[in-house]
């Protein structure tokens, strides 16, 4: 007969490598990479949306004075929210009763196992993947809200997190739209972007490219004999620099950054939001077996937000 336990064995499986799977979410993207290296992945506890405090106005207390004059003491209201709701997704491993027969002896269902959960992690690395470029309508308005949302074509329009762009400007990304860009005139237009987002000590760390923008900005540091492809970024993704922040690319193969797109990054304001008890863990740890079919599974599941306090550090640059 089939091994007996062999759904416990799914979800235990599940189980000892929901840490490395959450890791491993964070390392094979870019952004998320940049996010963890900031020490921006916080864990939400419970709570029916996620919130994200910002400050959106100065302290009006704040003055000159001389000796004894009397200052200031009247309430401020200079914090608020954004809200962001809680986005899930899941990918179910499913074993048949005849391939627990093939597969007979505890070790053999474990190899089975470990084959389609590579396959699921996978597939959930893609979802997330795919959902950091979103602006949060994919799937019926299921996905995660990415950078499509956060740094908006339109910054003025639209809300974000539950705030007005239109009544607040403070909560608006920097966006530019340029005339076909060339090698000759990109480090020009990300000049621009670059000091349109640098305030103090706060600028942009990373900057996170397409296949075509990457491609062409390679080009400009080629005629200029500026080589640096062959160095890499020490969270372990190929890069050169503008400035001092690292130059990604995220086209390629499998890549899913937005076309003709140039994000600059400012990720001390940026956060990868999962939920502490759904964070790449087994959805149900007890038997799930199909009704009319013999077979059992279980499921890969995760949920949680990427989420900004800070829009108006980062910014978009599009070539036409």
């Amino acid at each position: 007969m089939a091994f007996p336990n062999v759904s416990d064995i799914v979800a235990t499986t599940i189980e000892n490598r929901s840490g490395e799977i959450a890791d491993n979410v964070t390392k094979n993207n870019a952004l998320l990479a940049y996010i963890k290296d900031k020490g921006n992945v916080r864990k939400v506890s419970g709570g029916s949306v996620i919130m994200e405090e910002i400050s959106f106005a100065a302290n009006g207390n704040a003055g000159w004075y001389s000796g004894y004059d009397l200052l200031p003491t009247a309430a401020q209201d200079v914090l608020s929210a954004a809200t962001f709701n809680f986005a899930q997704c899941a990918c179910p491993v499913t074993i048949s009763g005849l391939e627990q027969l093939k597969n007979m002896g505890k070790q053999q269902i474990i190899d089975l196992m470990d084959a389609r959960l590579n396959v699921a992690e996978a597939s959930m690395y893609n979802l997330l993947a795919a959902g950091v470029y979103s602006d949060g309508t994919g799937a019926g308005g299921k996905q995660i809200v990415g950078l499509d949302a956060a740094v908006a074509v339109s910054p003025s329009t639209g809300t974000y997190g539950g705030i007005d762009r239109n009544l607040f400007p403070v909560w608006r990304n920097q966006s530019t739209t340029t005339a076909a860009a060339t090698s000759t005139t990109i480090q020009g237009f990300m000049n621009t972007m670059w000091a349109s987002l640098v305030r103090g000590m706060d600028r942009p760390n990373v900057i996170i490219a397409d296949t075509f923008m990457w491609g062409i900005y390679m080009a400009s540091l080629q005629a200029l004999q500026r080589f640096a492809g062959t160095e890499k970024a020490k969270l372990g993704f190929p890069t050169v620099q503008f400035m001092d922040a690292d130059v990604i690319l995220d086209g390629g193969l499998g890549g899913f950054a937005t076309t003709k797109t140039m994000y600059f990054l400012n990720t001390k304001y940026l956060f990868f939001r999962p939920h502490a008890a759904r964070n790449m863990v087994p959805l149900n740890p007890n038997r799930r077996y199909a009704v009319n079919q013999d077979a059992e599974v279980s499921i890969l599941a995760w949920a949680g937000n990427i989420t900004s306090s800070g829009p108006q550090f980062q910014g978009r640059l599009i070539s036409a």
